[in-house]
């Protein structure tokens, strides 16, 4: 309600009057956490990068995958920092890998960042933000990977890991004959629909015979006829020499389908289980080998949560090498909580760790069992966790054992424990034992369970499991995994690894292991650079200022403290440690103040409204400052306890000094309309009687009536303060800083019912407005506030602020009250005859007096520029009468813009037209009744008009500009790109009427455009009569155009070819063009009549060796039967009479300037019998349309598949310095702005982009 009411400047008190917290520092400044109790490290999600990093913590964890990456050198990769040598081959994707690994091994820090790593990969901050499928990118990943790679050692890294052949044979029922195919993979896609797990998934895939018979038979090439065959898919082996699976197995689950009943995409949440061991041989064709070697085990699930639009990723990883720290301390938790301890003799039993271990390792069967599954029996049997029980007297658990060798005898790598035999006791188990069951197998087939049992392995080489989420990391147990199977949040890749591959003992729990000299070196200093700024920081964050108030600048007046001197004299800064003590303090200020004589008294200070307060004394020199509850910010007097300048002051909340707010009655009020009030401000202490207060406020008798309301809400009645209440202090009946109360003399109290206790003249509110002087720039920034409540003039409002600024009167017949809105906007000005509530005013607005005289009621006042184009007409302002009309009005305009001298051969107006402005502040709906008044059609104060150029066409008539399209020369090459790309913006600018629309950066090269000019035309009218009269324009004259079947119409969209306009006979409403609408026009060689199915595209050919193409020429393709890649392929292909597989083809996206390639590529997993459903290219990611830009790449003589151009370079660095522009804008907005909307944002859907990886050309 007060709005800045006491607005007296106390910054001399504390730079942080405003609260006693942490002073808010920049997050960039601080360094990273370090990692938590599982020693893992997470890494940053980008915005929507979870699926990316799910993936490189399955690699990282991949260890033989790791340690290959590690064993390239700087000799065959390069280094980083030869990168930006131009002749330089530095294989920029392996090192940037190389680098994040050592990373999440060494460098301590919660979570690493992925930001190098997916720049080298070409990608964006866009690209950052979009979601893309886990699936898609690890094949994109390791093609990059393998293209990285080409003539380095380690050139077969991804085939020697996950490269496997499926072999598909199809066998003759009558001449045996066997048809074999052979196809590679890197990963299996498994189907999730209809089948119960992943070994059921196999069994059909690899398993089960199709055949072919009836009217489905088999062409066979020995036979040379149809015959009845079987089909069979079975694995082969990687090598005809080592005949071995591949040693990582990933499997991707179809779990993403397409309803084709509904026309939607869906996710799969059925049940789905896979097991954590799996045995393959009932898979392959080769089936001698020993059962060890088809034995996988599952090291890492990518888990995918939500649907098939959007969701996150994150992954349960299998810790091989014992790298992290695994510990469930809440279930431990839990499980003390939970399970009571046994009482009697268990309890007794319990007190003896020794007899505890012993007891539970002699109930094992097996001789030997993992030394930290010993303390999970432990905790699961009794209840209680070694570390809460016994630790702090017996030390770690495996110290203990080690301590005790004449009972435990541990394993030659002492991961496993047992008994020695001497000891081994005797115990009976309180209940039955259960054995494990294996799971049921689907249609009876047994998955070889007697060698591939389903129990819990025993081994403790990297049994523990890790939930890595971006950048959180969790320990899992085992069993967690199952939790996975079904769901929204279900499994959707797995990866799994020989059962064979062991690990060497000097690599277990050792990050270290294998990582090149160079990248140890780096993150050793990265880690010594992380724990200076981390101490720095330590420093910085428990270091506050403290603001010392020196008496002796001090003098106690009108109930507070006030300074002498200036602020700075008056205060002395004081950094120090929140953990020192109050006496340290004391020795500090001692040592800064040299001069100071007597006894040193340290109180807590505050700034009020009336001036600085002091509060407790600050006492206890061993307490710290933390707990004295001095904070960062805090306001310190330094005194001797007793005075300050000579007069004694109080101390404590019960004497603090509160500003009143006192209203009298106005003997005389200006205007004549409402009441008028004076206002003045008082400082009373809080424990001041009322009856004091009167007296001081009314020493001739009177009445006191509060606000009862409060300050912070609106004012609506005011409550009397009886006799009785003057015993009371001005704190118990709640009378606060900013709190009003009127005072009425003798004369007045007939405004007043005492017994009823409120006023009865008036009942409105009494408030506050602010006005800021705009007249003169040099008191711009001064402001004052008046007293007003919702029936005062708008006059009267104006006469104070004249006085209360000290301007001259006769400013008051040319000045004018305007609201000023939160942008710091001056509104259109108010009527003087209005009050506050006609003026639709709130209370505590901002208004500004301003020269120029105010509209009457019956006046309106208006904004409007020439043109839509804000940048080259400003905004003009104009006070109209409502009764005027729209002719009237536009005159005035054009009279006051300077544009009635352009005009004088023609009568004023008949070339221009009034158009509103719409909600995008552009010219919208065009003012069409010349002579109806603005209050009939509902023009309103403050509203915005557009003068545009040209007389509105009669109705049903379309006004049309038309441009001239045409192809420009190929650029020559050795011509600046600069120069190119700017060239259609010299033409732009050399004309002279040009319709709005984007920045002409987005304008494809290729294409010219030049104004025509503009036709009149009836909607009924078709488009060959368009054609027709667009061919009479002077400039279209100038062509060589024999009939309109040899143009080409466009709509012009953001000064680009947008729709293309078909079917010379179809009239133009059916177009639905709108009012508009501009069109441009192309020549032709020959007659077109496009068809509703036949796609107009523009080719270009690459020119060999050069980031350039061939002028580009046009291709018709009929999409009648498909619109798919392969058709496409085919199409361009012929064009250019080459083969299909000897061209790369993309599309051009002009407003990015990127290129998208159309790649026809698919992985085939088998040939069964159903059919994917090929999608359209009309669709995303392409969204292919008429006039699209089709680049071509003739392999036979270009192998090279980089599209981009440079043009295109220049381009996307115009835009990436554009966004730095507009971002850095948009930044000091934020600072300007003060006010801020709280609409909601609507997250609309993406389209889909295709992911892709940018390498290098290294062979």
């Amino acid at each position: 309600m007060f709005g800045d009411l006491f607005e007296e400047d106390f910054s001399f008190l504390s730079n942080n009057h405003c609260g006693k917290g942490k002073k808010a520092k920049p997050r960039d400044s601080e360094p990273p956490a370090p990692r938590d109790f599982t020693n893992l490290s997470g890494i940053k999600n980008q915005g929507g990068t979870c699926y990316l990093n799910s993936l490189l913590q399955t690699l990282l964890f991949t260890p033989e995958f790791r340690e290959a990456l590690f064993a390239l050198g700087p000799e065959e990769l390069g280094t980083l920092d030869d990168s930006s040598k131009p002749d330089a081959k530095v294989r920029i994707i392996p090192l940037q890998l190389q680098r994040l690994f050592a990373q999440l091994l060494l460098l301590d820090q919660q979570a690493a960042s992925t930001t190098d790593l997916t720049e080298s990969f070409g990608w964006n901050s866009h690209e950052e933000m979009r979601q893309h499928d886990v699936q898609e990118l690890n094949r994109i990943l390791f093609s990059a990977l393998e293209t990285s790679l080409v003539g380095t050692s380690g050139h077969d890294l991804i085939n020697r890991l996950y490269h496997g052949i499926v072999v598909n044979q199809i066998v003759c029922k009558e001449c045996k004959n066997i048809s074999e195919r052979q196809e590679d993979f890197l990963d299996l896609t498994v189907a999730v629909k209809g089948v119960t797990g992943l070994e059921e998934a196999l069994w059909n895939m690899y398993v089960e015979e199709e055949y072919f018979e009836n009217e489905n038979l088999y062409q066979c090439g020995a036979c040379d006829k149809l015959v009845e065959a079987s089909k069979l898919f079975k694995i082969i082996l990687q090598s005809a020499k080592l005949r071995k699976l591949p040693p990582f197995l990933t499997i991707s689950l179809l779990r993403f389908n397409f309803d084709f009943e509904k026309c939607e995409r869906y996710k799969e949440t059925s049940c789905y289980t896979f097991p954590i061991q799996i045995n393959l041989r009932p898979f392959c064709e080769q089936t001698e080998m020993d059962d060890s070697e088809y034995m996988y085990e599952l090291f890492s699930v990518i888990i995918h949560k939500g649907g098939c639009y959007g969701g996150h990723y994150h992954v349960y990883i299998r810790d091989v090498d014992e790298l992290g720290n695994w510990q469930l301390q809440e279930e431990e938790d839990r499980l003390i909580e939970d399970k009571p301890l046994r009482v009697t003799e268990n309890a007794k039993e319990i007190e003896n760790p020794l007899a505890v271990l012993k007891g539970i390792l002699s109930e094992e069967e097996s001789k030997q069992i993992p030394v930290d599954q010993l303390g999970q029996k432990l905790l699961e049997k009794y209840g209680v966790s070694w570390n809460k029980k016994y630790r702090k007297q017996c030390g770690a658990l495996r110290k203990y054992l080690q301590n005790h060798p004449q009972i435990f005898q541990f394993s030659p790598d002492e991961n496993k424990v047992g008994l020695k035999e001497k000891h081994k006791l005797l115990f009976k188990s309180d209940s039955q034992g259960q054995t494990l069951q294996s799971p049921l197998q689907k249609n009876d087939v047994q998955w070889n369970s007697e060698k591939n049992p389903t129990g819990p392995r025993d081994n403790s080489a990297g049994c523990h499991w890790f939930d890595l989420n971006d950048s959180k990391v969790h320990p899992i147990k085992e069993k967690d995994i199952e939790k996975q199977f079904q769901g929204k949040e279900s499994a959707y890749m797995l990866f799994y690894r020989k059962s064979q591959l062991k690990r060497p003992a000097e690599a277990r729990g050792n990050p270290r292991y294998q990582i090149p000299e160079h990248l140890l070196n780096e993150m050793n200093a990265a880690n010594t650079e992380l724990q200076k700024k981390r101490a720095e920081c330590d420093s910085a964050n428990n270091g506050i200022d403290l603001h010392l108030h020196l008496s002796s600048c001090y003098k106690f007046h009108n109930g507070a403290l006030h300074p002498s001197l200036t602020w700075r004299e008056s205060v002395v800064d004081l950094t120090i440690d929140r953990r020192k003590m109050l006496g340290d303090l004391r020795q500090s200020v001692f040592q800064m103040l040299e001069s100071w004589e007597g006894d040193m008294i340290l109180s807590i200070a505050r700034p009020l409204p009336a001036g600085l307060h002091l509060y407790q004394i600050l006492d206890g020199d061993e307490l710290t400052l933390d707990g004295v509850g001095l904070a960062d910010g805090a306001d310190i007097f330094v005194w001797n306890g007793k005075e300050v300048g000579g007069t004694k002051v109080m101390t404590g909340p019960d004497h603090e000094p509160v500003v009143i707010n006192v209203l009298r009655l106005a003997e005389h009020n200006e205007g004549g309309k409402g009441q008028h009030f004076t206002e003045s401000q008082h400082v009373f202490s809080c424990s001041t009687r009322l009856g004091d207060l009167r007296r001081a406020l009314a020493p001739s008798g009177g009445i006191i009536l509060k606000n009862g309301s409060g300050p912070d809400k609106e004012a609506k009645n005011w409550e009397v303060f009886l006799e009785e209440d003057m015993k009371e202090t001005v704190k118990s009946v709640g009378l606060t800083d900013g709190c009003s109360v009127l005072i009425l003399d003798s004369h007045d109290q007939s405004f007043v019912d005492v017994s009823g206790g409120n006023l009865t003249a008036f009942t409105y509110d009494i408030s506050w407005l602010q006005v800021k002087n705009f007249c003169r720039t040099d008191d711009e920034e001064k402001r004052v506030k008046i007293t007003a409540t919702i029936e005062t003039v708008m006059s009267d409002i104006k006469m104070k602020a004249i006085r209360e600024l000290q301007l001259e009167e006769e400013l008051a017949n040319d000045s004018c009250l305007r609201p000023v809105n939160g942008n710091g906007k001056l509104l259109s000005p108010v009527p003087e005859d209005y009050t506050v509530k006609e003026a639709e005013l709130k209370m505590g607005s901002l208004l500004g007096l301003c020269h120029g005289k105010a509209p009457t009621s019956t006046q309106l006042f208006l904004y409007f520029i020439v043109g839509s184009d804000q940048n080259t007409s400003p905004e003009m302002e104009i006070i109209v009468e409502e009764t005027a009309s729209v002719k009237e009005c536009l005159n005035l305009m054009l009279e006051k813009s300077g544009l009635s001298d352009v005009c004088v051969c023609v009568l004023v107006g008949d070339n221009w037209h009034l158009r509103r402005i719409d909600w995008c502040y552009e010219a919208g709906e065009a003012l069409s009744q010349e002579n109806a008044t603005l209050k009939e059609l509902n023009v309103c104060r403050g509203d915005t008009l557009v003068i545009t150029e040209g007389k509105l066409p009669p109705k049903g008539f379309l006004k049309i500009p038309i441009w001239w399209l045409k192809s420009s020369s190929h650029m020559k090459r050795g011509e600046n790109a600069q120069d190119q790309v700017n060239g259609m913006t010299c033409k732009m600018d050399a004309l002279q009427v040009s319709p709005a629309g984007d920045s002409p950066e987005y304008i494809h090269t290729d294409m010219d455009l030049c104004y025509a000019g503009s036709i009149e035309i009836a909607g009924e009218a078709s488009l060959e009569d368009l054609k027709m009269q667009a061919m009479t324009l002077p400039y279209c004259q100038e062509q060589i155009v024999p009939l309109p079947s040899f143009l080409r119409a466009w709509t012009l969209e953001n000064k680009h070819p947008g729709k293309l306009l078909r079917n010379n006979k179809q009239q133009l409403n059916e177009y639905k063009l709108g009012s508009r609408v501009e069109i441009c026009i192309e020549a032709l060689q020959k007659e077109e009549n496009l068809g509703p199915h036949e796609l107009l595209l523009r080719v270009q050919m690459g020119i060999p060796g050069e980031r350039d193409y061939y002028d580009s020429t046009d291709l018709v393709w009929d999409i009648s039967k498909e619109c798919t890649t392969w058709a496409l392929r085919q199409r361009v292909a012929s064009h250019y009479c080459l083969p299909v597989d000897k061209i790369e083809i993309a599309k051009y996206f002009p407003e990015k300037f990127e290129w998208l390639p159309i790649s026809s590529w698919t992985q085939q997993i088998s040939k069964r019998k159903r059919k994917k459903k090929q999608e359209s290219l009309q669709l995303a990611p392409y969204h292919l349309k008429d006039g699209d830009i089709i680049g071509v790449k003739n392999l036979l003589l270009d192998d090279t598949k980089d599209f981009s151009t440079v043009r295109d370079d220049v381009g996307k660095e115009k835009q990436r310095q554009l966004a730095l522009e507009k971002k850095k804008s948009r930044q000091a907005e934020r600072l300007q702005d003060h006010v801020f909307s709280d609409e909601k944002l609507i997250k609309h859907r993406k389209p889909e982009v295709a992911l892709s990886i940018n390498v290098g050309v290294f062979r």
